[in-house]
């Protein structure tokens, strides 16, 4: 019985042996390519942030600018200043006619009828 079992294991154990080198080497293989996708995520993550600090800094070194003190007034402080009345002398000229264009203006007398016959597909 001991010899048939080493004749049966010596028969299955390179079986073995190839079917676990293969599924190591798969596990190697998904392993190495999803830790080159994790870093470039990682880096790609990280250079966001440090794009967001960078801007963030930028838009508090604006604030600070802005908030440097200007002289306030209140409403009542100003002056109002009264809006500009022009002359264009149009009244005093008498209106000869109507347009230089009437025809741009009057209605048209007729829709045109439709005229089927230059399209001979319909």
């Amino acid at each position: 019985v001991k010899t048939q079992v080493k004749e049966q294991v010596s028969r299955i154990l390179p079986r073995v042996e190839e079917s676990v080198n293969a599924t190591l080497e798969a596990k190697v293989l998904t392993r190495s390519s999803h830790s080159s996708r994790t870093s470039y995520v990682i880096a790609a993550d990280l250079s966001e942030m440090e794009l967001k600090k960078i801007l963030i800094e930028k838009m508090e070194g604006n604030n600070e600018s802005a908030h440097a003190e200007e002289p306030v007034q209140t409403t009542c402080q100003m002056k109002e200043t009264p809006l500009p009345v022009y002359e264009t002398g149009v009244d005093e000229q008498p209106i000869v006619q109507t347009s230089q264009h009437p025809e741009w203006f009057s209605l048209p007398r007729k829709p045109p009828s439709p005229d089927r016959a230059w399209n001979t597909a319909l």
